[in-house]
């Protein structure tokens, strides 16, 4: 397994669990519940710079680089949709929102992980 996908799986469950147990409290999206969030975005603008760093020294990824540019950039965009949504609507259920992000942040990564390394699944790594 990458680093970085390691990485995503402890920001992204970490702040999904923070919005699951503020939801599940019935408490509205709060700093620690959107600042979790801001923690996913921040790590994704990391690998952002480490991947244009892997691309301009020469390393490709061994799929299609348009896939993976493609989620990458939609990756970064979801926290940032997430963090919108928690803020014009103040209601519990939006920390749910909040939760899928770091979710869907993870599954994305694993994605990511799979094009950059050509592997058809991390978890058995072929």
């Amino acid at each position: 397994m990458d680093g970085w996908f390691i990485a995503s799986l402890v920001v992204g469950l970490i702040s999904s669990l923070i919005c699951v147990v503020a939801a599940l409290l019935k408490k509205g999206p709060n700093d620690v519940t959107l600042l979790s969030v801001v923690a996913v975005e921040l790590f994704l603008l990391s690998y952002l710079v480490a991947s244009i760093v892997r691309t301009a020294t020469g390393v490709q990824p061994a799929g299609a680089a348009w896939e993976f540019w493609a989620y990458l950039i939609t990756a970064i965009s979801l926290p940032v949709a997430g963090f919108y949504w928690a803020i014009l609507d103040r209601a519990f259920w939006s920390n749910y929102v909040l939760a899928a992000v770091g979710l869907t942040i993870v599954v994305m990564m694993a994605r990511m992980a799979q094009i950059w390394y050509g592997m058809a699944t991390l978890a058995l790594g072929t």
